[in-house]
């Protein structure tokens, strides 16, 4: 009698609480639907949108008019400047990625010191995330310029010939990620220096007590505490990375001979130069499915190194 009295109160609980779910439903949804809205209109819509136009061929007005199925892809992977585009961006991401959190993992570890005047070194360091891609490589074309650049100038005065940092092809994507680390570190900087401020200051107590030195004590304790922190950034300067656009326009436009021609940027000059919003669109998919495999392979197998308290 008593395991039937509990089994029916726990129905009646059960009960219950679907009744309270069902009560909540159109309000939770009432909440949602402006975020529901934004979301479908500048995310799930294009991202759909996108797909369709991939299994098409459009017109000048952008609009499908034949369905030719996977053809689009069948093209992209025979089309040789695709695949430059493939190799520029992975080139351009070992670059960049490594050197970003690099430098930033010491610019932060030299402003987490308690020195005085240390916040105005924090100020400088994170300056570049308020400067503008567009702003940073305009300035970045001028220390860049073959005759009046700075950098040519700095070569001049050590008696080394002049280079064409944007013109030659095989110093053109190195000399596009200098100004991208540049602009990423700020940012990497930024986070990295609060997960550094949120350790507990009693492990590098009990550190110091049992004679650690400094970098033991940043072997042991600051890098894996800081873990969650460096994983955070590296997935986000990845994404950053691979999706490239505005300092590539402004300093080399794709050139010399496709050599900085970032898959970002050849879906903008297949789709707004040459009118192909189909093959356009094939390289979209394509690039979102290689982003999402990175970040999946970066949770499976990064974050296991990742200690979080």
């Amino acid at each position: 009698m008593i395991d039937v009295a509990k089994s029916t109160a726990r129905q009646q609980i059960v009960r219950k609480k679907g009744l309270r779910l069902t009560s909540d439903l159109p309000m939770a949804i009432l909440f949602l639907a402006p975020s529901l809205f934004l979301f479908s209109l500048f995310l799930f819509y294009p991202l759909f949108k996108t797909l369709y136009y991939s299994f098409h061929l459009t017109n000048a007005q952008g609009e499908a008019s034949v369905f030719v199925g996977l053809e689009n892809y069948q093209y992209l992977f025979t089309d040789s400047s695709f695949y430059q585009s493939i190799k520029s961006t992975v080139l351009f991401t070992l670059y960049t990625v490594p050197a970003s959190i690099g430098i930033a993992l010491f610019l932060a570890l030299l402003a987490n010191e308690k020195l005085r005047g240390i916040g105005v070194f924090r100020v400088i360091f994170s300056s570049t995330m308020g400067i503008s891609v567009a702003a940073s490589a305009v300035i970045w074309l001028f220390l860049f310029h073959p005759s009046v650049g700075v950098f040519n100038n700095v070569l001049g005065m050590l008696h080394l010939p002049a280079l064409e940092w944007l013109t030659d092809q095989k110093l053109a994507l190195l000399s596009v990620s200098i100004p991208t680390i540049w602009m990423n570190t700020g940012f990497s900087f930024l986070v990295i220096l609060g997960g550094l401020q949120n350790i507990d200051t009693t492990l590098y107590e009990s550190s110091s007590i049992d004679g650690a030195s400094y970098f033991y004590k940043l072997r042991r304790v600051t890098l894996p505490m800081l873990s969650p922190t460096l994983f955070f950034v590296a997935t986000v300067t990845l994404i950053n990375a691979v999706q490239s656009f505005g300092q590539i326009d402004i300093l080399t436009k794709g050139g010399p001979n496709d050599a900085t021609n970032l898959i970002v940027y050849s879906i903008y000059k297949e789709a707004f130069v040459n009118y192909q919003f189909g093959t356009a669109s094939a390289q979209a998919i394509i690039l979102f499915i290689f982003i999402f495999i990175a970040t999946i392979l970066q949770f499976k197998f990064a974050e296991r190194k990742v200690h979080y308290q």
